[in-house]
């Protein structure tokens, strides 16, 4: 009988176990570092922690992207709980700039075959420490990399890496292969996929822990909804639309008063705008050109210049698009692709559409009952100012007049009142 209870208190001992087998969850970012990211490796963060995962594997590949966040994610993987894996991968992936800081904060750094790392100079990071986003100067840019190389310094010392290199990433934007990585002791993994990832962390020390990956649960973190939205809505060309919108909503509801939709869309579009430009790295002197372009149209279409100022509107929009971004920046770059057809649609949008509109709604009068006022017409009946008949268009109108007019002469109708004119004789030489 104690035989039997012992072997089911093993055999449960064993289920048990096996319940409640060492968890690994996996994060994926795939693209631009931005705020949605740095909220999502977060939140991934704070979920091991949670769950007491065995580790967190996070699958990178990315041009760079915002030093802001990228501050954010490396503080929070240097003061995780849970140890933290960076994988830079699939085969081709890159860990460029942004990625590169992310990739030597974590606890053990690895890269699948034909993957590459490096290239972190400060100046292709969007944003500078201070969030001053306008186009450096050389004492500028001598400070960002002075300050982007202590701060990829004090991350490979608190790793444990390669510190001469991590500074060259920055100072001389080197780049180099996994497998140079792995020999420079920049990583200390090559993988060819994650069950081969998993396979060789398992057993490895981290902080006095020993990994337990080979059989691990895999569970994977996604993206919230929002967070999606705004990793695929981060992009210069997103903004780019986005301003082009609010331009052409505002406008139109100014010009015409209650349509109510190009406004709501106008406004929308303009508060979108805005917060990604206080954001993404955008240059003032480019916004401010666009400013300029769009009151230069305005002006043009009330105060026609035979096209001088709408001319001048085409070159600074022209010009303001094209500095509204770093365009030597890979990362937080605007192609032409967008910056010329907007440009065209801009010009014709205020040339021919607000344009038009505009002088439409200058041109007389030539429906209604004011058309009516300064005819002149003959009077069917005597008038006086008890009233009388005028012939107005082939309809019969009654009259008044404060000096009387005989039958078959020629009036002149002064004013409309409901369904009677006001008429005077009509002065000789008239």
């Amino acid at each position: 009988m104690r035989a039997t209870s012992l072997v089911a208190v093993l055999w449960l001992g064993v289920l048990g176990l096996e319940t409640n087998a060492a968890e690994v969850l996996v994060a994926k970012v795939d693209g631009t570092i931005g705020p949605a990211t740095a909220g999502y490796l977060s939140r991934s963060v704070d979920e091991a922690e949670a769950r007491h995962a065995n580790c967190l594997i996070v699958e990178l590949n990315t041009p760079g992207g915002l030093l802001q966040s990228t501050q954010t994610i490396v503080q929070k993987f240097l003061g995780s709980k849970t140890p933290i894996v960076v994988f830079v991968s699939p085969m081709g992936a890159t860990a460029a700039s942004a990625g590169c800081f992310i990739t030597l904060s974590a606890d053990i750094a690895a890269m699948a075959p034909a993957t590459t790392i490096g290239a972190a100079h400060p100046v292709t990071i969007g944003g500078a420490p201070g969030g001053d986003q306008a186009k450096p100067d050389d004492t500028m840019v001598k400070k960002l990399e002075n300050f982007a190389a202590s701060y990829i310094e004090a991350i490979a010392t608190k790793r444990g890496r390669n510190v001469e290199w991590a500074k060259s990433a920055v100072l001389q934007s080197a780049s180099i292969t996994a497998d140079e990585a792995r020999k420079l002791n920049v990583i200390q993994i090559i993988a060819n996929d994650r069950e081969d990832l998993l396979r060789q962390l398992n057993g490895r020390v981290v902080r006095g822990a020993t990994l337990a990956t080979d059989h691990a649960q895999l569970v994977r973190t996604k993206m919230t909804p929002a967070e999606q939205v705004f990793q695929l809505a981060w992009k210069p060309e997103v903004m780019f639309i986005l301003m082009l919108v609010a331009i052409y909503g505002l406008i139109a509801e100014v010009t015409s008063p209650g349509a109510i939709l190009p406004g709501v869309a106008g406004s929308i579009a303009l508060v979108l705008a805005l917060y990604m430009a206080a954001v993404l790295p955008v240059n003032l002197a480019g916004l401010l050109l666009i400013g300029l372009a769009v009151g230069l149209f305005m002006i043009d279409v009330f105060a026609p210049t035979h096209g001088v100022l709408t001319a001048g509107g085409i070159i600074s929009f022209l010009i303001g698009s094209m500095m509204l971004f770093n365009r030597s920046d890979p990362v937080f770059r605007l192609s032409l692709a967008y910056i010329i057809p907007a440009t065209v649609v801009t010009a014709a949008f205020f040339i021919f559409i607000v344009g038009k509109g505009l002088r439409a709604q200058r041109l007389p009068i030539k429906v209604g009952k004011e058309t009516m006022l300064g005819k002149i017409v003959e009077t069917l009946t005597p008038i006086d100012a008890n009233g009388g008949k005028v012939m107005v268009e082939g309809e019969y109108w009654n009259a008044t007049s404060e000096t009387p007019v005989g039958p078959g002469q020629s009036v002149q109708i002064t004013a409309v009142e409901g369904l009677t004119v006001k008429v005077k004789p009509k002065m000789q030489g008239a």
